[in-house]
C-alpha cells in the first residue's frame, strides 16, 4: 500500500482510539474515516503553510509550538466536517497528542 494510505489508516485509528478516552462526537463509525482523510489533506495543503508562516514562534519555542498548529489542523477538521466534533482547545490538543504519536510510530517503524 501507499505510504498516504497507511497514513489516513492510523489517522483513522488515532481518532477512534482518542473518541474512547475524551469528548469527541461522531455520528457514525465513518465519519473517523472521513476524519482520517480529511486531516491528511489539511495535512498536506495547509500545514504546511501554517508551518512556514509560524516559523519565528516556532524557533522562540524550540518546536513545542508544532503542537499548537496541529491542535488548529484537528479544530479544522472539527469545523469542516459534520457529525465529527472535538469539543474544545484542550481536547483537540490531546487529540493532537495522540494521532502525533501514532504518526511517529508508523514512521519509526519504517511503514511510512
Amino acid at each position: 500500500m501507499k505510504r498516504q494510505t497507511y497514513r489516513i489508516i492510523i489517522n483513522t485509528l488515532a481518532f477512534f482510539i482518542a473518541a474512547q478516552f475524551l469528548p469527541i462526537q461522531v455520528a457514525t463509525p465513518l465519519h473517523f474515516l472521513g476524519a482520517g482523510i480529511l486531516l491528511w489533506i489539511i495535512n498536506r495543503l495547509i500545514r504546511p503553510l501554517l508551518i512556514i508562516l509560524t516559523i519565528p514562534l516556532n524557533l522562540l519555542t524550540l518546536g513545542i509550538f508544532t503542537f499548537i498548529i496541529n491542535t488548529w489542523t484537528i479544530m479544522i477538521v472539527s469545523g469542516l466536517l459534520p457529525g465529527f466534533y472535538v469539543q474544545g482547545f484542550w481536547v483537540a490538543f490531546i487529540v493532537s497528542i495522540i494521532v502525533s504519536l501514532a504518526n511517529w510510530g508508523l514512521k519509526h517503524n519504517n511503514i511510512a
